[in-house]
Formats: C-alpha cells, sequence, structure tokens
C-alpha cells in the first residue's frame, strides 16, 4: 500500500494509515466531511467546557453512531478494531473528547455483536436489542465503569429483577446520553456475587447524571459522574457475568477488542501537536537551527515507534479476535500482552511528541487556549484508562514475562 501524494511511493502498510477493510473504508469516507468543522469548534468548546452535541448529531445522521453495528441492524458493518482504532485516531486530530466519547459508542457495538454471537440465551436477546437501538435509532450509549466511594451493586428485586445502587465517575458524554451500560456485581440473596452489566435508559427512576463536568483535560467529553440510587432494572436487561474475585484470562480477548481501539485518541492528539509544531517552524522561512532540526527529526521517529507498535497490536488482535475455538485462557493471554505493550509505548510517546512540540513553538503554547495547551492536557487521560493502569500493566507484562501469567503458577 502506498501513497502517492508527495510524489514518492512510502509504504503505509504496519502504520496505521489506511482502513483494511471496505466497511472502515466507508467509515473514514463519512467522518471526512465532519473532521474539518470539528477540528474549527474544538478550541471553543475545550474553552468553555460544553460537549459538542450538535455535532454529535450531525454525526448521527449520517449512520455514524452504527458504525459498528453489523449491516442487518442497521449500522456500517464495521468490525476490524484496526479500523476503529484508525477512525478514533483521525477524530482525536480534529477533537480528543469527541474521539473519547465516540470510541465508546464503536466498543459498545463491537462487544454487543459479540455477545450477540457467544453469549447466553438472555445475553444474545439483549445484545441484539442494543445493536437495533444504535442502528436504527441512533441511541447513544454511554458505558459508566469506574466505581465511586464503593461498589455498584445489583440487588434482587421483588419482581424477579434487579435494583442498581452505586455512583460511578468519569463517564463520558453521560448527560447526553440515550442509554447506559452500567459495570456492577450482583448482591444475591444466596450464592456468590457476580460480575454483570446492567442496561439502562437515561431516564430510569433513581439515575442522575448532571452536566457538572470541569476536568483539566477531555474538557468536551462530558465526562461527568452518574448515581444510581435503587434503580430498576429487568432481569432480561442483565448481563451476567462469572464470580466475583475469580480469574478470568478468557476474559481478556473481550477487554481488548473493547478497548485497545482507544488507543486512537492518543495517537491523533501525538499526531495533531506534530503537524502543528512542523507547520509552525515550517511558516517562520529561515533554515531552522540544528537543534529545531533535530527536535522535527526525533518527533517523527517517536511517531513513526508508536504507529507501528500500536498497528502490530491491533494486528494481533483481530487475528485472535477470529480464533474463537482456540484454548480460551490462553488466546486472552495472547491478546492482552501486546495490547499492554502497545498502550505503554502510546502513553509514553505521546505525552513525548506534545511536549517536544511546546518546545518547538515555545511559550506561546503555555496559554490556556493555545491548541498545544489542549493536546497537553487532554494527552494525560491516557495513563488512567483501563485496562490496566500502569501498576497493574506492570504486574500483568512482568509475570507473562516471567512465565507465572497462567493460573497456578508457570505458563
Amino acid at each position: 500500500m502506498t501513497d502517492q501524494a508527495d510524489g514518492t511511493a512510502v509504504t503505509t502498510a504496519g502504520l496505521l494509515a489506511e482502513p483494511l477493510t471496505p466497511e472502515g473504508r466507508a467509515l473514514l469516507d463519512v467522518l471526512d466531511r465532519h473532521l474539518p468543522g470539528m477540528a474549527s469548534d474544538a478550541t471553543e468548546h475545550d474553552r468553555v467546557g460544553t460537549f459538542p452535541l450538535d455535532t454529535v448529531r450531525r454525526l448521527a445522521d449520517d449512520g455514524v453512531l452504527g458504525a459498528t453495528v453489523p449491516r442487518e441492524f442497521g449500522g456500517l458493518g464495521v468490525s476490524s478494531v484496526h479500523d476503529v482504532c484508525l477512525a478514533v485516531k483521525r477524530i482525536a486530530e480534529a477533537d480528543a473528547s469527541v474521539a473519547l466519547s465516540l470510541h465508546m459508542q464503536f466498543s459498545r457495538g463491537i462487544t454487543m455483536s459479540y455477545e450477540r454471537e457467544h453469549g447466553t440465551d438472555t445475553g444474545r436477546a439483549l445484545a441484539e436489542r442494543l445493536l437495533r437501538l444504535m442502528g436504527t435509532q441512533g441511541a447513544l450509549i454511554s458505558g459508566a465503569l469506574k466505581d465511586a466511594g464503593g461498589i455498584t451493586e445489583l440487588v434482587p428485586a421483588a419482581d424477579g429483577g434487579w435494583r442498581l445502587t452505586g455512583r460511578k465517575i468519569l463517564v463520558s458524554m453521560a448527560p447526553f446520553a440515550s442509554h447506559f451500560v452500567v459495570a456492577a456485581q450482583t448482591r444475591p440473596a444466596s450464592g456468590p456475587p457476580r460480575l454483570a452489566s446492567a442496561f439502562l435508559p437515561a431516564d430510569a427512576p433513581g439515575l442522575k447524571a448532571p452536566d457538572n463536568w470541569n476536568g483539566m483535560g477531555m474538557r468536551a467529553s462530558a465526562s461527568t459522574e452518574v448515581v444510581f440510587q435503587d434503580c430498576p432494572v429487568p432481569a432480561t436487561d442483565v448481563f451476567l457475568r462469572g464470580p466475583v474475585g475469580v480469574r478470568n484470562d478468557a476474559a481478556m480477548a473481550g477487554q481488548t477488542v473493547s478497548s485497545i481501539g482507544l488507543l486512537g485518541v492518543y495517537a491523533g492528539i501525538a499526531q495533531a501537536a506534530r503537524d502543528f509544531a512542523v507547520a509552525a517552524v515550517a511558516r517562520r522561512g529561515e533554515q531552522p537551527a540544528a537543534a529545531v532540526r533535530t527536535l522535527v527529526a526525533e518527533l517523527d521517529v517517536k511517531l513513526y515507534t508508536l504507529r507501528t507498535a500500536l498497528a502490530a497490536a491491533l494486528t494481533n488482535a483481530d487475528r485472535h479476535a477470529r480464533r474463537t475455538t482456540d484454548d480460551p485462557d490462553e488466546r486472552g493471554r495472547l491478546m492482552m500482552a501486546p495490547f499492554q505493550y502497545a498502550k505503554l509505548v502510546v502513553n509514553r510517546t505521546a505525552a513525548a511528541v506534545v511536549e517536544d512540540c511546546m518546545t518547538l513553538v515555545g511559550g506561546a503554547s503555555f496559554s490556556a487556549h493555545h491548541p498545544l495547551s489542549r493536546h497537553y492536557r487532554d494527552v494525560r487521560a491516557g495513563w488512567f484508562m483501563q485496562p490496566f493502569t500502569y501498576a497493574d500493566a506492570v504486574d500483568h507484562l512482568s509475570a507473562y514475562a516471567l512465565g507465572t501469567d497462567a493460573e497456578g503458577g508457570r505458563a
């Protein structure tokens, strides 16, 4: 695969530069119509901390909210995590807050497609319902994952369903979502507690999602808290998982597929910062000093490292995602380790790229509303994203290297 735009054939294979599937190409073609306007609005949304709802509505009108929904349910049918990550990267080059929010939507389509094929009878029926909502009704589904001040619990209700109580933080686009998928634990009357995911409409009784986000970065993502107070959840609207506290390596396959595309956000931030800084240097006209030329060259080396590491992990994830007959625990481990290698590379390298760009541009970039200031604040969010945070990633990867990652001792 080559790019002839400047008259020179340059390979783009393995560089997270072009989609691998026709569905991925169709998604990028749709996004290309929206990215210029998104980029021009990003600074103002960041300045005042407002969610770009009009932008999201225009994307919904063009079917983007159903990008990863199978065609039979009204979506675009994108299933490659490589192509999802590339789309997220392109969006992040315009506005990282929008990319962060839309990745949640894209991830939901992929995970529900898998649930529909491999889940329980109840899980398959619920997954199909979510996919239809996304593909035909433009449902905006937010994921509430991170607990705050306690465990979010599902308690049995008298009608055979559940009652959900808890508090989540960093729930992107929460005040504007039409539905939520909420990570929780069951507290049954008997038997061990289980991990679960509950599906709720935004107008469910007892659900509150105030529009009060005031983050250091990702200021336009509306990543507010969400409070659930005795919210009724029918039994048919709960995905039941494995027992709490029991290791499940097989689940790492799903975690990889649902989360690896998020790294495109930080790859996109790094690319946008690089393009801004290099253009600023070029506009000066004179021959840059040797130190400036060195920094410019190093920027592209760092970006090459970032993109190739990420592209390799995405290729690995796509390959193993299709191998559903393999040993599930081994499959999970073989997907998670490269994901975590790439995550550490992306988190470190993207931040280093943005810092070097600020050095190139100079003190102007330190003003609060400069584009590089926004990139500097936004890129830091990558370290908080699961799975895993840094300490957990170190534990996982050191065990993988030492052969103690398999249950019960050495692999």
